[in-house]
């Protein structure tokens, strides 16, 4: 392992709010080089850089159809604590510790990841900073790109200035979208959503964010993306489309949390839709991002702060408290 970014869902089955086995090693936002292989791999070899991203199992019929994020096996692949098979692949002094969180538990300086989640790119990118691309980046792109396909000139609100909102407001501008507003609470974010190409920002806690999306656009938005799992915000989402726009999910909410719409307005030609990692089939994305950010045009580093590996309570912390957006915890090329 070279580095792996620290995302809230990695904080989420540290206290349980995931229901993820323990004692585990965590992480799933992974980078690194491969140093050995399976006699049966042919996707990479020794020496290859390589993002590690989710798992699925390759065999469901979703899976056939080319939408790996929604496997039917994606909570067993991810957070079951051990292979399919019941195997696990880790122990201290002769007891189980939970190896295999998104296949890869890459808060370590090796992981163990399969093929059909680890995704080859060129050695010229800079590899230390690109294991966000594995989940919070393609979430936050591959939610306007592959689930919204947001069209040039549209116009998007970003709901959440974290780093997979700040990935989607760098995702509308890659897509062309002419109006981007980034909603938040932080002041910091906001100011770096419109470095990074938002066009509009709304303070939450100071504006309605309906009202002014409404102002701002004349009516509303085509596009609206709940990136924070609220569901009061994910209500604000959706009250704020025109018609008929389109309001995608990302939010990890808590189990059984429910929302209120209103259907009149839903009827209206409105949709919304849950997404799961940006809709993208990595072995694909991924090299797309990675050839982005080489040419200018996804400036994912600006969301990135690196901590040693030794570090990692404190990364957490500062995580969990909003001090930074994204960090990438580096254990040496």
């Amino acid at each position: 392992m070279v580095g792996a970014g620290v995302c809230h869902t990695d904080l989420k089955a540290r206290d349980q709010l995931r229901a993820v086995p323990l004692p585990a090693v965590l992480g799933h936002e992974g980078a690194g080089i491969v140093e050995r292989v399976g006699e049966r791999v042919t996707q990479v070899q020794p020496g290859d850089h390589v993002v590690l991203t989710f798992h699925s199992c390759g065999t469901c019929v979703n899976c056939f159809r080319g939408i790996p994020a929604y496997c039917q096996q994606m909570l067993a692949c991810n957070f079951g604590g051990a292979r399919l098979d019941g195997s696990t692949t880790l122990r201290q002094n002769g007891e189980i510790v939970h190896g295999t969180f998104f296949n890869q538990s890459s808060f370590a300086t090796y992981a163990l990841a399969s093929e059909r989640n680890i995704v080859k790119v060129r050695p010229d990118a800079p590899l230390e900073l690109l294991g966000p691309l594995g989940c919070g980046v393609q979430t936050g792109v591959g939610g306007v790109l592959n689930s919204l396909q947001a069209e040039a000139g549209s116009s998007i609100a970003i709901f959440g200035a974290g780093s997979v909102g700040l990935s989607a407001v760098m995702g509308a501008v890659v897509a062309g979208c002419t109006t981007i507003i980034a909603v938040d609470i932080n002041p910091q974010r906001l100011e770096l959503a419109l470095e990074l190409g938002a066009t509009h920002i709304i303070n939450s806690k100071i504006d309605d964010p309906v009202k002014m999306v409404h102002e701002m656009t004349d009516g509303g938005i085509d596009y609206a993306l709940e990136t924070v799992g609220l569901p009061n915000v994910f209500r604000q989402a959706v009250d704020s489309l025109a018609m008929p726009g389109v309001c995608g999910l990302i939010g990890g909410a808590p189990y059984g949390a429910e929302v209120s719409l209103d259907m009149i307005r839903i009827m209206l030609g409105r949709t919304v839709r849950g997404i799961i990692q940006g809709d993208s089939v990595p072995q694909q994305f991924i090299p797309r991002l990675v050839d982005l950010h080489l040419q200018g045009r996804l400036p994912f580093d600006r969301l990135i702060t690196a901590y040693p590996l030794e570090d990692i309570n404190q990364a957490c912390a500062d995580a969990a408290a909003g001090r930074v957006v994204k960090p990438v915890l580096r254990m040496g090329a």
